[in-house]
């Protein structure tokens, strides 16, 4: 009789990542500070320790924004935690990251920004589904305070429309 040997499959293999996206961060005040016109998605250059810092979660977008100089995109103001096992290599946490993107991409977006007076932010950081990390960049227009209660008047009104439509059935 020959034994049956059971190995647990997967175990020595590296894990490969989920389907989809893992989100790592979201800039949830930029839909309430600024009208999002357009957006694309960019990759950003980072080394090891930030990489690691942002598998745990470890990043805020709150005060960040991007700069176009010589070319290129900078997320600037963006924190990424120190990474604790990273010992003396770690990084610096505010440093600026050079976002990715093609040619044409950048004229577009940059060249709007720069004309008429918009902003470019980063809306959301995740790993996609091969694992890289990805950056959602938007062309954002300031919102003025009236147009700020103007859109929590509207949300509060959709709220009660729908409780009143769940109340109904």
């Amino acid at each position: 009789m020959a034994k049956n040997k059971s190995k647990k499959k997967g175990s020595s293999a590296k894990k490969k990542p989920e389907k989809g996206f893992k989100a790592v961060s979201e800039n949830r005040k930029a839909r309430h500070r600024y009208e999002i016109l357009d957006s694309i998605e960019c990759g950003l250059m980072l080394i090891g320790s930030e990489v690691k810092s942002m598998r745990e979660g470890k990043m805020s977008l709150d005060e960040a924004h991007i700069r176009a100089k010589d070319q290129e995109l900078w997320l600037i103001g963006a924190d990424i935690a120190h990474y604790n096992n990273a010992g003396m290599w770690n990084h610096d946490p505010r440093r600026p990251r050079k976002l990715l993107v093609h040619q044409r991409e950048f004229d577009s977006f940059a060249g709007r920004a720069h004309e008429r007076g918009l902003t470019l932010i980063p809306l959301r950081v995740y790993f996609n589904d091969r694992g890289l990390a990805k950056c959602v960049m938007g062309l954002v227009k300031g919102k003025k305070l009236h147009d700020k209660r103007e859109t929590l008047k509207k949300r509060d009104a959709d709220r009660g429309l729908q409780r009143a439509m769940r109340r109904k059935l």
